[in-house]
């Protein structure tokens, strides 16, 4: 008798059960132990294979979906990536209304994995026709059997990561964990995690990390939405000129904001310590680490673990750009060019 073989029907049965992994040379001197939930191991390469999978096959129970008919989603890449993937395996149109602060690399690899994409400009207010919720709405209201996702205000963006993403750190860590840290942007991976690993124990402390320039760390205080707080910013996928509900600020202890030159060098610094390759938002997270830090945060007795949403690939022509750091004024006598220099054998 044949033993059977090991393989998978498909790319999505992949998705879900990431690893931690133990930070120690970025987090040199720091009080406690720091593990990493490295989602770019999912199939798509980011934390939004979770939420893409888990609200589509509900659509499908709902007998919103058929084979044939068109989903439509708001991203900065990496949601729309893990639509166009399960779209593939599924049979679905995917159309994806993208910032234009999302990096050519990802654009590209939504191209590819067959989304039709409309790249709308940034730095618009929310409710203006060319921000990319209006498109998105816009283009869901004209195409017949079109189903849109609507990441920033759906419940079931919570809901996929309370039933997947929390369980796993609380088995991973063996219920030891004591502080969650983690970017928000739609805010349904912070919110969904920490609601369950507070169920498990109310005493873990939630950090959220926000962007200079984004409305949440001020709302989160106070419960005003300020738009003297909004300005441009690089990073994507953390923060947000809007207020999600998608976000359940009751369950995030507190923010922290993080700049964006500091996040991109702190990246950098992963990828030469830990031999980690992330992205943008993970060195974000980990540049909020860093500041918790020195702010004495932890303890000898701390377990932290820090969410890196998805993969560094999606930012060759951004953070790892040499080019790119230098047109932002990121590199000077601090910050220098980081990569070791091309050699030209003639």
């Amino acid at each position: 008798m044949k033993k059977e073989l090991q393989v998978y029907d498909n790319v999505l049965q992949l998705i879900g059960n990431t690893p931690l992994i133990q930070l120690k040379k970025i987090t040199k001197g720091f009080k406690g132990e720091f593990f990493a939930k490295v989602e770019a191991f999912n199939p798509g390469h980011s934390t939004k294979d979770r939420i893409a999978l888990y609200i589509i096959e509900e659509a499908e129970k709902k007998g919103l979906l058929k084979p044939g008919d068109t989903i439509i989603e708001t991203t900065s890449g990496n949601t729309g990536f893990s639509i166009a993937m399960v779209s593939i395996i599924k049979g679905y149109e995917c159309i994806l209304a993208v910032s234009s602060k999302s990096s050519q690399d990802k654009i590209d690899m939504l191209r590819t994995m067959g989304a039709k994409v409309y790249v709308c400009p940034a730095h618009v207010a929310a409710d203006d026709s060319r921000s990319y919720y209006q498109v998105a709405r816009r283009l869901h209201q004209e195409i017949k059997g079109s189903v849109y996702i609507n990441q920033y205000f759906n419940d079931l963006n919570m809901e996929a990561h309370y039933n997947a993403t929390g369980p796993e750190i609380w088995k991973q860590t063996e219920g030891k964990i004591t502080h969650l840290v983690a970017c928000s942007g739609t805010g349904g991976t912070i919110s969904g995690t920490s609601r369950y690993l507070k169920e498990q124990n109310p005493d873990i402390k939630i950090i959220g990390i926000d962007a200079f320039g984004s409305v949440l760390k001020k709302y989160h205080e106070t419960r005003e939405f300020d738009s003297d707080e909004i300005y441009p910013y690089r990073i994507e996928g953390l923060g947000k000129n809007l207020i999600p509900t998608a976000t359940d600020f009751d369950v995030i202890d507190k923010f922290i904001k993080v700049t964006d030159e500091e996040s991109a060098h702190t990246a950098r610094e992963l990828a030469k310590t830990e031999g980690l390759l992330v992205g943008y938002t993970s060195g974000a997270a980990t540049q909020g680490l860093k500041q918790l830090a020195e702010e004495g945060e932890f303890d000898e007795n701390s377990r932290v673990v820090v969410v890196y949403p998805d993969h560094g690939s999606r930012y060759m022509s951004k953070i790892y750009s040499d080019n790119w750091m230098t047109e932002q004024g990121f590199f000077d006598t601090k910050n220098e060019a980081e990569v070791q220099p091309i050699e030209f054998i003639k």
